[in-house]
C-alpha cells in the first residue's frame, strides 16, 4: 500500500485528521484486527470444549457475536475515508451508523433466541452431562477444561475493551464503543459460564442453564442499548457523547463561541451527528442589520477552528432565533 492510500485511509471524508486523531485511528484499527486473531482462538476453543453444557454455547454464541462489530467498524473505518461524490455529497459518515445498527441488530437477535432457549431448557429441567476424557493418558473432569477455555476469553476481552474505550471517545466512533464495551464486559460471560459448570460439578443441574440465562440476558441488553443508540443517531437526534448518555459538548461550545464575536447579538446551533464528524446550522442575530460577509467568514473559521469534528458548518443570518428550528431555545434563553 502506498503511503497516500494509507493516509487516505484515515481521512474521514474531506476532514484531515489531526495527528493525535490519527494516531488513535492507527491504534484502533491494530486492537480491531488483534481483537479478531483472538476472537479465532477464543470461538474454536470453547467449541472443542462444550460439549452439551447450555451456558458454553450461550458464551460460544457471543463470542461468534463479538467478530461483528470490529469487523463493521474496520469496514466503516475504510468507507468514511471517501471523499462526498455527486451522488452523495454529505459523504459517506453514515456508515458508522449502520455498522452500529447492524451489530445491535444482531446482538439483539441472538439475545432473544438464546434467552428463549435458556428458559426453555431450565423449564424442562435439563441435565447436562459433563463426563470424563482422556488427556496425556489421564483421565480427568471435562468441567475443568471448560473452566481453563473460560478464564481465558476473560482477561484479553478486558484489556482489549480498556484499551479501546479512550480511542472511541476520542474519534466519536459508536461502533468502536460498543465493541470497547462488550469486550470489557466480557468477563462477567466468562465468570457466568464458569459459575454454570461447577455448578453442574457439584450436582445442581439448574446452574447451567441459570448461567446461559445470565449470559444471554447480558447479550440481549447490549443489543437493546446499543439498537436504541443507533436509531437515535440514524433519527438526527441531538449530538450526544459517544455513548449516547448526555449532550456533546461541542454543541455549547459552538454557540459560546459565536456569542462571543463582536457583531453577534445571539446565537444558537443544532448539531447532526453523521458518525465521526458533526454537521452544524448556526443561527446568528447580528447587532446591526445583515452582516458582511467578512463577518460570516469570521465565523465560519471560528467554529470550524473549535475541533476537527466540525466538517460542515452552514451560518444563517436572522431576524431573529427561529424557535420552530430550535426547540432547546425554550428550556435554554
Amino acid at each position: 500500500m502506498t503511503q497516500g492510500a494509507v493516509e487516505q485511509s484515515f481521512r474521514f471524508g474531506n476532514t484531515e485528521l489531526p495527528p493525535d486523531a490519527r494516531d488513535a485511528a492507527r491504534k484502533a484499527k491494530r486492537l480491531a484486527w488483534l481483537t479478531i486473531a483472538f476472537l479465532v482462538t477464543a470461538v474454536t476453543l470453547v467449541y472443542l470444549v462444550m460439549g452439551s453444557s447450555q451456558a458454553m454455547k450461550a458464551a460460544w454464541a457471543e463470542d461468534l457475536l463479538s467478530f461483528i462489530p470490529p469487523i463493521a467498524f474496520l469496514v466503516a473505518l475504510r468507507v468514511t475515508g471517501r471523499v462526498p461524490s455527486e451522488k452523495h455529497p454529505y459523504g459517506y459518515h453514515r456508515s458508522v451508523g449502520i455498522g452500529h445498527l447492524v451489530a445491535a441488530t444482531a446482538l439483539l437477535t441472538m439475545g432473544a433466541f438464546l434467552v428463549f432457549d435458556s428458559v426453555s431448557g431450565l423449564l424442562a429441567g435439563e441435565h447436562p452431562p459433563v463426563g470424563l476424557i482422556v488427556v496425556l493418558g489421564h483421565e480427568i473432569w471435562s468441567g475443568w477444561l471448560m473452566v481453563i477455555v473460560l478464564a481465558y476469553t476473560c482477561v484479553p476481552a478486558v484489556l482489549l475493551g480498556r484499551a479501546k474505550m479512550p480511542l472511541a471517545e476520542q474519534l466519536h466512533d459508536r461502533v468502536l464503543h460498543a465493541d470497547a464495551d462488550m469486550n470489557k464486559a466480557d468477563w462477567m460471560t466468562g465468570v457466568g459460564g464458569i459459575v454454570g459448570v461447577l455448578g453442574i460439578g457439584v450436582g445442581l443441574w439448574w446452574a447451567d442453564s441459570a448461567a446461559a440465562l445470565f449470559i444471554s440476558a447480558s447479550i440481549l441488553h447490549d443489543g437493546v442499548k446499543n439498537l436504541r443508540s443507533a436509531v437515535a443517531a440514524l433519527m438526527d437526534a441531538r449530538a450526544t457523547t459517544v455513548d449516547g448518555s448526555e449532550p456533546h459538548p461541542l454543541g455549547g461550545a459552538i454557540d459560546e463561541t459565536l456569542r462571543g464575536l463582536e457583531w453577534v447579538g445571539s446565537a444558537a446551533s443544532r448539531v447532526r451527528d453523521q458518525g465521526h464528524v458533526f454537521h452544524v446550522e448556526a443561527f446568528v442575530v447580528a447587532r446591526d442589520g445583515m452582516p458582511t460577509q467578512e463577518q460570516l467568514q469570521q465565523a465560519w473559521d471560528a467554529v470550524t477552528d473549535l475541533d476537527w469534528k466540525v466538517e460542515d458548518l452552514v451560518v444563517v443570518p436572522v431576524d431573529e432565533l427561529p424557535e420552530e428550528l430550535l426547540p432547546g431555545l425554550r428550556r435554554h434563553p
